[in-house]
């Protein structure tokens, strides 16, 4: 006897948590912004962030 396949595919949310779309576009964000403050922050002061972090 063959088993009945579902005919529809329900149509469930994406979960927030863990390796997904949402969460690499978030993160790609974060890191373009975390870039241009670092570049900023090299610009304005004429020193890199390593000196500003006073760790050279």
């Amino acid at each position: 006897m063959s088993q009945l396949q579902p005919t529809v595919t329900p149509k469930l949310r994406e979960p927030k948590l863990g390796f997904n779309d949402y969460a690499e576009r978030l993160n790609g964000r974060a890191a373009m912004v975390g870039f241009l403050a670092t570049l900023a922050i090299e610009y304005l002061t004429g020193n890199g962030v390593l000196t500003w972090l006073g760790l050279t």
